[in-house]
């Protein structure tokens, strides 16, 4: 377990750190040359550890968001979060609102990185400039918030070696899964976004039926799966294992859609379904 870390090394929404101990307990079950392949990757933390837990495991790491590019961008990324630390000095206490002019200035040099540099880290920059898994992508966005002084007083560690020895690949899951599958003794780890919860740093579009999609990797293989009770999926599982014969109550119904807005930056749609069934009609003799 030499240089282990059990958390990621920049931000990430949905990081497994703590779950880190639990996880080393259950590493400890399966075999020193096991084939661990983790579909969605992510910061990349449990493939680290598996690989840290069990050197001659083969760890395949699925960096579909390219976690690997902000780690090799720590540098730049300290760089900018010195200037903005040096910008609001002491004039702002810890973890309150950053307004007026300060504000701008802090946008302003954003805006230059991003224009001189050509990239801007900007989960790690929220991170530092919001509250806690409160992710924005693009100034723009970060305009529409309110921007809190939780900058770091120092940079992020260099981590040039947290994804030494892992088997690096960014492909959709399902390419992934499909290329392991029949790999005697796999283990999969399966940390998908959570339903019902913002996938917008993602690199993806999540929908229900995605998500449902995913369970069909248990069937059959070792596995180690995250969720959360947000998605209610192990209650939903529970219902149709016990529903078995219901099948699905909303084929051929007709559905309209509405869009309402909550404010100026939450929308959803609602929804209507209905079908009309249709009356039996008996049919009785005719007595002569």
């Amino acid at each position: 377990m030499k240089n282990m870390n059990l958390s990621a090394p920049l931000p990430f929404v949905g990081q497994k750190r703590m779950f880190a101990k639990e996880f080393i307990k259950v590493l400890e079950q399966f075999p020193e040359d096991t084939v661990f392949v983790d579909l969605f990757g992510g910061s990349g933390l449990l493939s680290h550890i598996a690989k840290r837990s069990k050197p001659d495991a083969t760890v395949v790491y699925n960096d579909f968001d390219n976690y690997r590019f902000r780690l090799k961008n720590i540098p730049q990324t300290n760089k900018l979060l010195a200037d903005i630390r040096e910008l609001v000095g002491n004039s702002i206490p810890k973890h309150k609102p950053i307004k007026g002019e300060l504000r701008e200035r802090i946008f302003k040099r954003i805006e230059e990185e991003e224009l001189n540099v050509g990239y801007v880290d900007f989960i790690t920059l929220s991170s530092s400039l919001m509250f806690s898994m409160k992710y924005k992508l693009s100034v723009a966005e970060m305009r529409k918030e309110v921007l809190y002084n939780n900058i770091r007083k120092t940079g992020y560690p260099e981590s040039s070696d947290y994804l030494k020895g892992l088997e690096i690949v960014s492909c959709d899951y399902k390419a992934v899964f499909n290329q392991y599958k029949d790999v005697p003794g796999v283990v999969f780890l399966i940390d998908p976004p959570y339903l019902s919860t913002d996938v917008g740093t993602y690199n993806m579009y999540w929908r229900l039926s995605d998500y449902l999609d995913v369970l069909k990797i248990l069937e059959k293989h070792s596995f180690v799966y995250f969720t959360s009770n947000k998605s209610s999926i192990l209650e939903l599982c529970e219902w149709i294992g016990a529903n078995k014969t219901i099948g699905n109550p909303f084929e051929g119904c007709t559905k309209k859609e509405f869009n309402a807005h909550m404010n100026y930056s939450a929308e959803y749609t609602d929804m209507m379904l209905y079908k009309k069934q249709e009356k039996l009609v008996h049919k009785t003799a005719a007595y002569h």
